[in-house]
């Protein structure tokens, strides 16, 4: 979710169309890099916890913990991201965001050589902090380039190369994480002596470094190639309120998108981390960690697929109703997830990737059609509630207490908001009249 849209001297949020003589193929080419890396990163958490709950014996609720502050940086950092972008313009901000990113994949090594469980949950508030600044702006910027009946179906198509970097990410985790350490090749729940801990923490370090290294060469990348600036609602002499600006909250798409975006974020991060851990489980895949983080690069695989399906079919069948559906089949497979056994609760947990794959990307396009002039704040806000996966927590206290099945009840709770937006949520009241953009070259 990286280029412009809540800066006011970069983008126009309120864009419905491209600027004549302006192309974005190679923009959008260059932006679909960056949701690649940004899924890639975020993803390695997914590898990351069950190796630290081993590392640091840690119950599932400290484990969803990491992931907690993780997202929690979405909700601090959204605001000054948007400031950050108003101040040094687009293209610095991503490039910013990039450098932001790889100085926490180098404190992630610092924090597995100590080892600190600590230091580890603050290097990841830091990289997700420099992805906050990335996502500020992205995900709008690909919704108002081009028509706006086709926005979700362009997000989703940008949004699938997100997912390829998703499906990457676990089994590059399992092979240099889980592959290369003791709780990752031994069988599930095994006890591992202090030493084997310790020498375990160390195999974050080179994965890390790896990152550290992509993300340095990108922003060089980004810094250097010509990305197109779309003018601001600030160019066009708007005066802008900030993100409690009472006329946004007239507009029932948004005002029922951001909790949409806030419950399914809940839905997806709870079903990601907790997955390796159930799937090793004896009653379900009865597998190491290492060969359960290779089953999740099929959970990611199918959002991919279901990505690239979905901006097909929305070409031609209206996004409230294919998010409709999609939900219908996400509540289905979680319920059998939680009341079956063996090999069909684990495909089932797989399953529900593909029926996740086109949510976060049309409610996003849902949330902020029809704000014309209003839509950088909107985004700001449905940006935001991205620190719903914070309450992934919540996820692994029920975990504890009831069970590691019983704890994806909430998930299935999750596709049900989904759906009551799909149908009456995401209908637009008082719509406004979008604005043409006009480009420049930065």
């Amino acid at each position: 979710m990286p280029p412009v849209i809540s800066s006011s001297d970069v983008q126009s949020q309120a864009t419905s169309g491209t600027a004549p003589g302006v192309r974005y193929g190679p923009a959008l080419t260059l932006l679909a890099s960056l949701f690649f890396m940004w899924g890639f990163i975020t993803v390695i958490n997914n590898t990351l916890l069950p190796h630290l709950r081993s590392v640091f014996e840690l119950s599932y609720f400290q484990a969803a913990l990491i992931e907690s502050v993780w997202f929690i940086a979405y909700f601090f950092a959204s605001i000054p991201s948007a400031l950050l972008i108003e101040r040094i313009g687009y293209k610095k901000s991503l490039v910013t965001g990039l450098l932001i990113m790889a100085g926490g994949a180098v404190g992630m090594m610092v924090a597995a050589s100590i080892p600190s469980y600590g230091v580890t949950l603050v290097m990841l508030f830091v990289i997700a902090s420099g992805i906050t600044l990335l996502q500020v702006a992205a995900n709008p910027y690909v919704a108002v380039v081009g028509k706006p009946e086709t926005a979700s179906s362009r997000l989703n198509l940008v949004q699938a190369m997100n997912s390829a970097g998703t499906m990457l990410a676990p089994a590059f985790g399992a092979y240099l994480i889980l592959g290369r350490s003791k709780s990752g090749t031994a069988a599930a729940d095994a006890v591992l002596s202090k030493a084997d801990r310790l020498a375990d923490a160390h195999a974050v370090i080179l994965p890390y470094a790896l990152v550290a290294i992509v993300l340095v060469v990108l922003a060089i990348v980004i810094a250097r190639f010509p990305l197109p600036a779309m003018v601001s609602s600030k160019a066009h002499g708007e005066k802008k309120k900030g993100l409690l600006n009472p006329e946004l909250f007239k507009h029932r798409n948004l005002v029922f998108g951001i909790p949409a975006i806030f419950i399914y974020l809940i839905a997806e991060i709870g079903v990601a981390n907790l997955f390796i851990n159930f799937v090793s489980r004896p009653d379900i895949g009865n597998m190491t960690h290492e060969m359960a983080g290779k089953y999740l690069s099929l959970l990611w695989g199918g959002m991919m697929v279901g990505r690239f399906a979905g901006s097909a079919i929305m070409q031609r069948i209206d996004a409230g109703k294919v998010l409709a559906f999609f939900s219908i089949g996400a509540f289905v497979v979680m319920l059998v997830t939680v009341f079956a056994h063996g090999p069909v609760a684990m495909w089932s947990l797989i399953l529900v990737g593909l029926f996740h794959s086109i949510m976060f990307p049309t409610i996003f396009t849902l949330g902020i059609k029809g704000l014309g002039p209003l839509t950088e704040e909107a985004s700001g806000l449905l940006v935001m509630a991205i620190a719903g996966g914070a309450l992934v927590a919540v996820q692994g206290w029920i975990a504890d207490a009831y069970g590691l099945q019983t704890s994806f009840l909430l998930t299935a709770a999750c596709e049900l908001y989904v759906l009551f937006y799909a149908l009456w949520g995401s209908k637009t009241t008082h719509a406004l009249p979008e604005q043409q953009a006009v480009e420049a070259a930065e």
